[in-house]
């Protein structure tokens, strides 16, 4: 695995600790300090897990490479200079390991590495064309559609999928995003906006019954 490349820069790499909550603790893992490391464990797992299940569609799979995502961060923890944030290095890691998992699986048929890293998006256009009062993106923050919602995700192409869940699930920044995922930010928003289509389409028949329901019970 091709660890992401940190920039040599010290002036940059300073500035770019000072604005990372994450710099005090790496510092210290840094110099040995398991339980500092531990610590970062702690704070990123859940993200990690996420970027990996986003990826291989697979909870086996994505547990196996969060184990194997925080080995590799710990054994090249010394080659992180701080030029970006730690939780970005982390998640290009996590997102290479994604990868490498899709590679291993490129002799069948769901899911496979050429699919994820073909430059043709495929057109989608929505057979369901009724207003909804909110966007996908923004049900995913109601607590009480949010199971429904990631459920649908899961079922999404993988690179939709993946380019869903980091943005409107882990809120990571467009550049995060596509950084993490190895791709331009075009191509990320160009995904993100087939994922969310896609999403909107899947989800739009449990939509139209809830709100028939709450109409029902006025």
């Amino acid at each position: 695995m091709e660890v992401p490349p940190t920039e040599a820069a010290p002036a940059q790499a300073e500035a770019a600790l000072r604005h990372d909550d994450d710099a005090p603790l790496v510092s210290r893992a840094q110099s040995g300090d398991l339980e500092a490391f531990e610590a970062l464990v702690m704070r990123h797992g859940r993200r990690v897990y996420r970027v990996l299940l986003s990826i291989t569609g697979n909870s086996a799979d994505a547990e196996d490479g969060a184990q194997n995502t925080f080995l590799k961060a710990f054994q090249h923890l010394g080659d992180f200079e701080g030029a970006a944030k730690f939780s970005s290095w982390l998640t290009r890691i996590a997102a290479n390991e994604g990868l490498e998992i899709l590679r291993r699986r490129k002799s069948r048929r769901s899911e496979s590495l050429d699919e994820w890293l073909a430059d043709h998006e495929e057109t989608f256009e929505p057979r369901n064309h009724r207003p909804w009062q909110k966007n996908p993106e923004q049900l995913v923050a109601e607590t009480q559609v949010r199971e429904l919602v990631e459920k649908e995700i899961m079922r999404l192409p993988a690179k939709y999928r993946a380019a869903v869940m980091l943005r409107d699930l882990e809120h990571l920044s467009t550049e995060e995003a596509a950084t993490a995922l190895g791709l331009n930010e075009a191509t990320l928003k160009t995904r993100l906006l087939r994922g969310r289509l896609m999403l909107r389409e899947a989800l739009a028949p449990h939509f139209g019954k809830r709100r028939a329901q709450e109409a029902g019970d006025v």
